[in-house]
């Protein structure tokens, strides 16, 4: 994946974490607010992290600096072919992919014997992998970089490519259309309906909808019959479609990513993985 390739963009990633932060614990915003006090000491001038919703966009910002940061890349996404059976470690060599960061993140932000800014840079991390791994086309592909390669025309935007017309282009639509406010606090049946599952199981829904909406959307043909152009275009119908597809995956992140911090805040450590106790 190149490293233009922001998943749901900053609009997107900032309403993932506005919608987290109304649906925390009140101690859980409290304890977040705490952490960012140690902003100055991760060394990241250029990139802001005062509030969640910078904290959202901060490992997009922070990569754009290579030497210091480059290494980060491959933490962003973890892609199975969509022609292919989905599964949730492959391509993760060493933790190096959303999946495993998620978790490991998570862990470190718990742990209250590590370092202010350590936990600082945990949270930031977290919270925006929780955005990527919801984004389709971060975990399901056809041989074209998370749709990177396909020139893909939005309505009467031409020349974009599909990776980029999810993250931006459609998550912005797909917020800014929603009857009544997409960032609120949710009630628990809601809560219930959009949250639950484990990193594994978001990485899973995000390749499913990308195998059985994304692609047959964008080619109107079964995407496993046979190869894809390498150009194509969404028409008015089909963004019409696709935008409650995008409204869903943007309000699980927001409560999932809600859970993952209130979970982390708990007092207590955080139950060992299986295999490791």
């Amino acid at each position: 994946m190149p490293n233009a390739a922001y998943a749901w963009g900053g609009y997107g990633h900032r309403t993932t974490g506005q919608i987290a932060l109304a649906n925390v614990k009140p101690s859980t915003r409290a304890a977040i607010a705490r952490l960012l006090r140690y902003e100055k000491e991760l060394g990241t001038p250029e990139c802001a992290l005062k509030t969640l919703e910078d904290a959202a966009v901060w490992a997009d910002c922070v990569r754009r600096t290579r030497w210091r940061w480059g290494y980060t890349a491959a933490w962003h996404y973890r892609t199975t072919p969509i022609c292919e059976d989905y599964q949730p470690w492959r391509n993760c060599s060493g933790g190096s992919c959303v999946t495993a960061q998620i978790e490991r993140n998570q862990r470190m932000l718990a742990d209250e014997g590590l370092p202010g800014p350590i936990r600082l840079e945990a949270l930031a991390f977290m919270v925006h992998f929780v955005g990527d791994i919801h984004q389709p086309l971060h975990s399901g592909d056809k041989d074209d970089r998370g749709g990177n390669d396909r020139v893909t025309d939005y309505g009467i935007v031409p020349g974009l490519n599909l990776h980029r017309i999810w993250d931006s282009a459609l998550a912005e639509r797909a917020i800014t259309s929603t009857n009544g406010p997409m960032v609120r606090e949710y009630t628990a049946a809601e809560r219930a309906e959009y949250g639950g599952g484990t990193p594994a199981d978001w990485g899973r829904e995000s390749w499913e909808t990308a195998r059985d909406f994304v692609y047959p959307t964008a080619f109107d043909v079964p995407p496993c019959d046979g190869d894809l152009p390498d150009e194509t275009a969404l028409s008015q119908d089909d963004i019409v479609r696709a935008v409650p597809v995008a409204q869903r995956r943007i309000r699980q992140a927001g409560l999932r990513m809600a859970a993952m911090l209130d979970e982390a805040f708990a007092p207590g450590p955080l139950p060992m993985p299986e295999g490791e106790r």
